[in-house]
């Protein structure tokens, strides 16, 4: 006797009595299945909650098509996606698809790993945000494998120009620099990704 799968059978019989047109019915079968599974595994007091964690955030990360586990850069995980500049070949990542390579041996690096945040609290990610010695920081930062994906927010101070010789600030002017704020944020940024 399975008693975690007869109550979600209640369940069901309830949900289906009570509420119209939900989202789970169509999926009533592979959840029992998955519960069957779940009770029949026996999992204790103790493990259930940890357990019934992962396989939910899993299951969820699945149908988002979000990677189960690390990036490992194995070939069977990339697509050439171009032939790039200067006969350069570029390869995508398929299970994440903002991490890339230039070249089947290059470093694989992660378009989302800063993310820029301005003063009205918008956010951007790109290249051309400034640091105090003049050179450019770029969103995208080298990786380590196995690679899990994370991004820092990084506060920048944005200035609004006439024009892009940046001789006048002008509202309305539509040529924007930005330049970073704090820069000891970028301590744990360059502690997670390579320099």
């Amino acid at each position: 006797m399975n008693n975690t799968l007869d109550k979600a059978i209640l369940e069901f019989r309830i949900l289906r009595s009570t509420v119209e047109d939900t989202v789970l019915m169509p999926f009533e079968e592979e959840i029992l299945a998955l519960v069957g599974k779940f009770g029949e595994s026996g999992q204790s007091g103790c493990s259930a909650p940890y357990t019934a964690d992962i396989i939910s955030q899993t299951v969820k990360d699945l149908c988002l098509q979000n990677p189960i586990c690390g990036i490992t850069g194995i070939d069977l995980e990339w697509n050439k996606v171009s032939d790039g500049s200067d006969n350069q070949e570029m390869y995508q990542n398929k299970r994440l698809s903002s991490v890339f390579k230039e070249g089947k041996d290059g470093n694989p690096y992660y378009l989302n790993a800063i993310v820029f945040r301005g003063e009205d609290n918008i956010h951007f990610t790109g290249n051309s945000v400034k640091l105090k010695d003049g050179s450019t920081l770029k969103s995208r930062q080298f990786i380590n494998l196995p690679f899990k994906p994370k991004s820092f927010y990084i506060d920048v101070i944005e200035t609004e120009w006439a024009d892009k010789n940046e001789s006048t600030r002008k509202e309305g002017g539509g040529w924007w620099t930005s330049v970073v704020k704090d820069e000891t944020q970028l301590k744990e940024v360059f502690e997670y990704y390579n320099k």
